[in-house]
Parts: structure tokens; sequence; C-alpha cells
């Protein structure tokens, strides 16, 4: 979806926080919520307009994927998705935020 590559996780947050996207983005039960302003967003409010993934080729349960989302307020941040067996994110929520349209 994107053409460009990051080296790392902390690569690519960095630069995406670097490029406005300021907020870390989390899963709740409901809702995605923004952490710093605690707001809350229906999956539908949002969008994917990059993905980046991570894989350790020594230890596959170090795989991750960096999205980068705009709400439909405007804000812009990082949601980082673990693979990791023992995760506690809640998938089907974010499988609901679309890709936006090119």
């Amino acid at each position: 979806m994107n053409p460009r590559t990051f080296e790392t996780i902390s690569e690519a947050i960095d630069t995406l926080t670097r490029e406005g996207f300021k907020e870390d983005f989390r899963p709740g039960m409901k809702t995605i919520v923004a952490s710093y302003t605690r707001k809350e967003y229906r999956p539908t409010d949002l969008s994917i307009v990059e993905s980046h993934r991570f894989e350790d080729m020594n230890n596959p349960d170090d795989e991750a994927l960096v999205l980068a989302i705009i709400a439909n307020d405007g804000t812009k941040g990082t949601f980082v998705l673990s693979y990791a067996a023992d995760h506690n994110q809640n998938e089907e929520l974010i499988r609901e935020i679309p890709y936006a349209k090119n």
C-alpha cells in the first residue's frame, strides 16, 4: 500500500510523528481510543492511510503492523498491532477500520 519502507518500528513511528501523526491510538472494548486526548472513535470514524509490516526472522512472535490513521475530525496518529500470541488487542474492532481511498 505504501512504497516507502522502514527498518524498524521506532523508525516508522518517529517518521510518522514528524509528519503529524502525533496521537497514539489503541483499541478499547467497543471503540478506538486516542491515548493523549482520550477521545473515542468508532472504526468508521477512522481511515488507514499507510501500513507497514515488520517481521522478525528469528522470532515470529515479534511481528507487528504499524498503521498511520486519520480520524474524521482531522486527528492523525499511529496504531501498532502486535501479532504475538498473547496480545490483548481487539482484532475484530481493528479490522473494521477502512483503508483510505486514494
